[in-house]
């Protein structure tokens, strides 16, 4: 116990510090960040399947529960000497302060939150121990009784000095000497004498101290969000320049269960390398642009927002996103066009790769070819018709149709650098992933659910496909492996959106299977035969099976 409190001390205290310093110079923060860059492609993947969104705080959950693991043996090893736990702590403590140190986005001061916490820790392991245990050493024995005659306050040894010729010389009878008791130490488990009353205020002030310290940090972090500088933004914000085209009336089909066209922002899908969302000043945001370039700038939000806005109605996927699942979110755009910064500063004709950088040292690396061609690649500052939240990249993040998230998609962007795909390698590459991520065609079917039951007769089955930058012509719907049955396809108001489609079919008492299939724009139909994620996106039809009763 004494070991868990102390370790719940020290992470408290370096909360703290990190709420003074740097959120993510929190040592659970930084080694979680470490251990997500070391993730394999695959042991990735199963998180997202099984956790979705919750993926981030599954892993702090389980960092946090093997330090108590490990807390709780220091505290053992405590017992024997003082010195192995305290060492224990402190080898944990560079372990956090070097994650910490070697984040991309480290600052000089984000090893102190690992080092005081240590301190914070160690004081506590030692105080409790003080606290609890007290010298077990017994009394000395009791004074050895006196024979009689002996002169008063004279005891044990020192009667032996008495008269001693008084015995020789007046015959009288010998001092009776009781044995010599020396004194006695207990050992082994009562060695110490436990005092449960004192160890369990010890612990009450201990956790109340990390709770106090803990919170004090979260509470100095969000001092800093971003909330005030997002509603500073949304005053200032100018109004495109070039308004987006309005959705049509039949964009929605508005089915109960089906995804709506546009994804609200409290929905809309997050799959980032970040553990704890980056907190950026737009104040003090900068674009850098350098590489092969003619001309390196380096943009300020000011600098960004001087410039022609424009809308674009864009869907984005995740390359985590298996058949049929929720990684995919369609919304509205506000931002600056891409291709224009570029051109500005004059692109060298052997670049090949924008290499961009987000705030905590994420990298994907973006083809020039698809930002130049015309498509809508921004760097967007607004997302349905509000300044960017802070988990969706705020203040400045890009966005380009037609390529998976892990080479687009980057959120709090800081840099770019034009660069070849030869030279250069962004974050996902070296873990398995190719280089080059073009979505696939893909459709999903959204009601009714996999699973459920329904009655039979006329059957409403819905759902969406998307094809970006090319667009979906066509939908098709399969019961039990039948024929293919052409669904109704809503409205749209452009190639780089989902596009929602339904369809209603007869269907009989018993256990159905139904499967869907899309055709894009360009005549390609999806292939049934199934792929995984890694390394360029999922394929496949979408099958669900459902009870008819």
């Amino acid at each position: 116990m004494i070991g868990v409190v102390a370790g719940a001390v020290a992470l408290g205290v370096a909360q703290l510090a990190a709420g003074l310093t740097n959120a993510s110079a929190s040592p659970v923060i930084a080694v979680g960040g470490a251990v997500v860059d070391q993730t394999p492609a695959g042991l990735k993947d199963w998180a997202i399947r099984n956790f979705g969104s919750n993926d981030k705080l599954v892993l702090i959950t389980g960092i946090v529960v093997v330090l108590a693991l490990i807390a709780a043996g220091l505290g053992v090893l405590s017992r024997r000497r003082i010195g192995y736990g305290m060492t224990g702590l402190l080898v944990f403590g560079l372990i956090g302060a070097g994650a910490a140190a070697t984040r991309p986005d480290s600052g000089p001061f984000d090893i102190l939150p690992s080092l005081l916490g240590v301190g914070a820790g160690s004081w506590a392991l030692s105080l409790l121990f003080r606290r609890v245990a007290r010298d077990g050493w017994d009394d000395l024995p009791e004074e050895y009784p006196v024979a009689e005659g002996t002169p008063a306050g004279t005891t044990g040894p020192e009667a032996e000095a008495g008269p001693a010729d008084e015995g020789e010389t007046g015959g009288a009878e010998p001092i009776a000497r009781p044995a010599e008791k020396p004194p006695v130490m207990r050992a082994g488990d009562d060695l110490y004498t436990f005092d449960r009353r004192r160890l369990l205020t010890g612990v009450a002030v201990g956790v109340g101290v990390a709770g106090v310290a803990g919170f004090g940090g979260r509470l100095l972090a969000s001092s800093r969000d971003v909330d005030v500088a997002r509603r500073t933004v949304a005053k200032t914000l100018p109004r495109p320049a070039v308004t987006a085209k309005a959705i049509p009336a039949g964009a929605d089909l508005r089915i109960r269960g089906l995804s709506p066209f546009v994804t609200p922002n409290r929905d809309f899908y997050r799959v980032d390398t970040a553990l704890v969302v980056p907190s950026v000043d737009p104040a003090d945001w900068t674009l850098k642009i350098h590489g092969l370039v003619d001309k390196p700038v380096e943009l300020t939000f000011d600098d960004l927002l001087r410039r022609p806005l424009m809308e674009a109605d864009v869907t984005l996927t995740c390359v985590s996103n298996d058949v049929g699942g929720p990684y995919v979110g369609n919304a509205r755009w506000l931002g600056t066009r891409l291709a224009d910064v570029l051109r500005d500063v004059g692109i060298s004709s052997q670049a090949d790769m924008l290499l961009s950088v987000s705030q905590d040292g994420f990298t994907c690396g973006t083809p020039v070819d698809v930002v130049m061609d015309g498509r809508d690649a921004l760097l967007a500052v607004a997302m349905n018709g509000e300044v960017l939240p802070a988990a969706h990249g705020f203040p400045v993040r890009q966005v380009v149709p037609g390529l998976y998230g892990y080479v687009s998609a980057t959120k709090w962007i800081t840099e770019i650098k034009v660069t070849r795909f030869d030279e250069d390698e962004a974050y996902w590459t070296p873990r398995g992933w190719a280089p080059l991520g073009p979505i696939k065609t893909q459709s999903r079917i959204d009601v009714p659910r996999d699973g459920d039951v329904v009655p039979p007769g006329p059957t409403t089955i819905a759902g969406v496909a998307w094809a970006q930058h090319k667009g979906i012509s066509a939908v098709e719907v399969q019961i039990d492996g039948g024929e293919w049955r052409e669904a109704k396809l809503a409205e749209v108001n452009g190639p780089d959106t989902w596009r929602q489609w339904s369809i209603e079919v007869p269907l009989t008492p018993g256990e159905r299977v139904i499967a869907v299939r899309a055709t894009d724009a360009s005549g390609y139909t999806q292939t049934p035969d199934y792929a995984p994620p890694a390394p360029d996106g999922a394929s496949g039809h979408h099958a669900i099976s459902i009870q008819v009763s």
